[in-house]
């Protein structure tokens, strides 16, 4: 039960706030002029190696292999087989140490090593960047290494090796495409994006909100985790979901933050001359949480890792692209049982979301029904998320079986649409 409640992520927490000040000593160097593009590559690639020394120990070693390898095969391969080469190699990798995980935790009964955890949390992240650019080289949306009577310069391989190390995306996305990477490094000078500082604050004290919030309703779960009804455990199950998603939104805001504070993520003003600093950003808790679709949810539910698999799955399955995203989701989460059952469960409710709204919404032509329609769209909505939030993160704890009495209904009425939709498209 303990470890439900210290699920925070603290020491990812402190590492970010941490890298903060050396963010925003590269913005004014970089602004300034004092640092050269070399010396800006070399300033954010030499800060992600020395963190991932600092907050990982030699399990950092497995990230520099993975930047190694994936290296060497843009060095070595034609751009319109990369992708296929570095995906199954990366993959492999990022999948042996996951395995070795799950042996640890539930062969050897090992409790796990924050250290280790944090380095598979970089190295999915890594996994993301790697395969990101290796698909902008097969759709030719980037010329990596420019040759010269098949030779590679050396300074082309610079802005690659800073790019998957860079200490501002190492803990934490949002993902960056590579060439909005680049692009912001070599023109910060000439073209330099306002002070971040107003933002960074207002993100972090956006941070400490949520931290609170959260710490708040764990106190209030502890306190009435007994003595439940039927609706009063709805309540509480749904509370803990939320506590779980709020350290969710905490480290995408955090990473974010971390992000603006070297001057990434600006896309100018509004109108109103307010600066607008959220196009790189994984989600927000008002936006998300609002959705009254589940498939709408999933879309902005940390919407950059959504979009990387929209793009590497997705859109290249011809045959159940739905079911084989959420299984990839799965298998790059690391196939853990409490994983693959809440993907499962988020899978099916989405594509009977698709089903059931497409069939109804049509139907729906009064304006009140409608409001009354949407309310409880997203009553259900929170209910599967919660089911699958909790799933995925509890799914090998006690309390799962606890909270599964409550809320397994929401995706059952879900999987049963499906079931009932297959049957009635056979007849």
């Amino acid at each position: 039960m303990v470890s439900i409640w210290d699920f925070s992520g603290s020491a990812q927490l402190i590492y970010q706030i941490i890298s903060i000040p050396f963010a925003l000593i590269f913005y004014c160097l970089a602004t300034k002029g004092y640092l050269s593009l070399i010396q800006r590559y070399i300033y954010l690639g030499v800060g992600g190696f020395s963190l991932a020394v600092i907050s990982m120990g030699w399990y950092s070693a497995v990230l520099f292999v993975s930047v190694i390898m994936s290296t060497l095969l843009i060095y070595s391969v034609d751009s319109q087989k990369i992708h296929r080469r570095i995906f199954i190699v990366q993959m492999l990798w990022q999948s042996f140490w996951h395995m070795l995980l799950l042996f640890r935790l539930h062969w050897q009964e090992e409790p796990a090593d924050p250290r280790f955890l944090l380095m598979l949390s970089s190295l999915m992240l890594l996994t993301q960047r790697v395969t990101s650019v290796s698909m902008d080289l097969e759709e030719g949306k980037v010329i990596l290494y420019p040759r010269f009577k098949g030779r590679i310069y050396a300074s082309h391989l610079l802005p690659y090796t800073c790019y998957t190390l860079s200490f501002v995306c190492l803990l934490g996305g949002p993902l960056c495409p590579y060439g909005h990477f680049v692009s912001f490094v070599q023109n910060i000078q000439q073209n330099p994006p306002p002070s971040p500082l107003n933002r960074v604050s207002l993100r972090l004290l956006w941070v400490f909100i949520l931290e609170v919030i959260k710490y708040v309703l764990i106190f209030f779960l502890k306190a009435s985790s007994v003595n439940l009804n039927f609706f009063s455990g709805l309540l509480w199950m749904w509370s803990l979901s939320l506590v779980l998603k709020i350290t969710y939104y905490s480290h995408w805001a955090l990473s974010e933050c971390l992000n603006n504070a070297i001057g990434l993520g600006f896309c100018g003003n509004h109108l109103t001359g307010f600066q607008c600093w959220n196009s790189l950003s994984d989600g927000e808790l008002w936006t998300t949480e609002t959705s009254c679709r589940l498939s709408e949810f999933t879309r902005r539910w940390n919407g950059t890792t959504a979009a990387w698999l929209r793009r590497l799955i997705y859109q290249r399955c011809q045959t159940f692209p739905l079911g084989l995203t959420f299984g990839f989701s799965a298998l790059w989460h690391g196939l853990h049982p409490g994983q693959v059952k809440g993907f499962f469960f988020w899978a099916v409710s989405v594509k009977a979301d698709y089903q059931l709204h497409n069939h109804l919404s049509p139907r729906l032509t009064s304006p009140w029904i409608r409001k009354v329609y949407r309310c409880l769209s997203w009553i259900q909505t929170q209910m599967v998320m919660a089911c699958v939030i909790i799933t995925i993160e509890l799914g090998q704890v006690t309390l799962w079986s606890f909270c599964m009495n409550y809320i397994s209904i929401s995706s059952l009425i879900y999987i049963l649409t499906v079931c009932l939709s297959a049957a009635l498209s056979s007849c």
